[in-house]
């Protein structure tokens, strides 16, 4: 009995390293490019380019005016710049505390299209036939470095047709929970794309801060609404042969739950949103791949990889059930983790803070587990807005 109860697990083992095997390959491929030395684009005239900073916002009146303000003193160096807010479905005031900040709304309202997707197509729409030129979008609860309106043109007029920026936490001291977070964000939002972007490979959408030229939403037309419509449409870029080019200069940051049910619920509905995601594409880049475009394979690899705490799990469970030399094999894959995670930590200029933060990696660890379930039921539903609860935030205005 003992002895089938270890196959069993020796079985177990196998199948936790192989379903691993895609988020070694992804981790080790990128943090290998992250410490690649990358090549500033060159300098070009980048005044002239009509650019609109797109705000999608549903119920953000506690805070789309710090947002369009950010925005707007980001572009006071940066030639012609348009600050818009598409107030999707509101019952609050936020198209009327936009447009005091000086910012111009545009007013959606469709009960049945819902999400954050269809917010940016109506902008997408409405302002190419206004004559703009490209189009960068900033979540509403974010506030931008001084250089990202005048970084992103100058990259969009040397040459690339999607750039996307840092993007990182704003409120990464206020709990442990948000610490982890940021060093996830610095893995995930920093090392990966530049990594990616050194190698010569699509940066990749994180959906907020990133920048669309129209001559790329012409070729690639914007219909992503999914849950997670920015990596639902960098697949579909990657697989019209386009890609995205990474600014490390310039930085948005966005707020992001210090735990409770509004920590799990936001978890949840993205990493459902990449499971979603990952079933319906995978195949096809697969195929794509297996037919000899492979430009694929990295997409594809990051679509198979685990969220770094399941990764993480499940090369533990791994390196403790299997033989030599598989255990090793694991171990190795556990060093590799290690590696990319402070390699992160030192691209954010934070080493320090993040080695005391990840003491608490274990907690974190136990803690997404239980939303496990939570995941797997995101991963079934449509988009729709659901707007994440922030601490300590002052109520909303309702509108009148």
């Amino acid at each position: 009995m003992m002895e089938l109860l270890k196959h069993a697990l020796e079985g177990c083992g196998i199948c936790a390293l192989v379903a691993a095997l895609p988020g070694t390959l992804e981790i080790l491929l990128v943090t290998l490019g992250a410490m690649r030395t990358a090549k500033r684009s060159a300098a070009c005239e980048w005044k002239g380019l009509r650019l609109a900073v797109v705000v999608p916002a549903h119920n953000e009146a506690a805070l789309i005016a710090r947002c369009v303000a950010s925005i707007a003193a980001s572009a006071r160096s940066a030639g012609q710049c348009d600050i818009f807010v598409v107030a999707d479905n509101c019952t609050d005031e936020t198209a009327v505390l936009a447009s005091e900040a000086g910012a111009r709304v545009l007013v959606r309202r469709n009960a049945e299209l819902r999400g954050k997707g269809y917010a940016l197509r109506l902008a997408f729409d409405e302002l190419q036939k206004e004559g703009f030129e490209a189009f960068l979008v900033v979540d509403a609860d974010s506030i931008v470095c001084s250089n990202l309106v005048s970084e992103t043109k100058r990259r969009l007029c040397a040459g690339s047709m999607a750039v996307q920026c840092r993007y990182r936490i704003s409120n990464c001291d206020a709990s442990i929970r948000t610490r982890l977070m940021d060093v996830a964000f610095l893995a995930f939002n920093v090392l990966r794309p530049k990594g990616r972007s050194n190698w010569g490979l699509s940066a990749g959408i994180l959906g907020n801060g990133f920048a669309l030229r129209s001559e790329l939403l012409r070729k690639v037309p914007w219909d992503a609404a999914s849950i997670v419509e920015d990596l639902e449409y960098h697949v579909r870029l990657v697989s019209a042969g386009e890609r995205v080019d990474y600014v490390d200069e310039a930085t948005v940051f966005g707020e992001t739950p210090a735990g409770g049910e509004a920590a799990r619920a936001q978890r949840s509905r993205w990493e459902g949103g990449r499971l979603r995601m990952a079933k319906e594409w995978a195949p096809k880049l697969a195929a794509s791949v297996a037919n000899g475009n492979l430009r694929l394979a990295e997409p594809l690899l990051e679509l198979l990889m685990f969220p770094l705490a399941y990764h993480v799990m499940l090369l533990t469970f791994a390196a403790i059930v299997l033989p030599q030399p598989l255990e090793l094999c694991a171990a190795a894959a556990l060093g590799l983790v290690v590696i990319h995670v402070l390699t992160a930590a030192v691209l954010g200029g934070q080493f320090l803070k993040t080695a005391v933060a990840l003491a608490a990696a274990p907690f974190y660890v136990i803690w997404k587990l239980t939303t496990l379930g939570s995941v797997f039921s995101a991963s079934h539903r449509d988009a729709g807005w659901v707007r994440t609860e922030r601490d300590g935030q002052p109520a909303a205005r309702p509108a009148k």
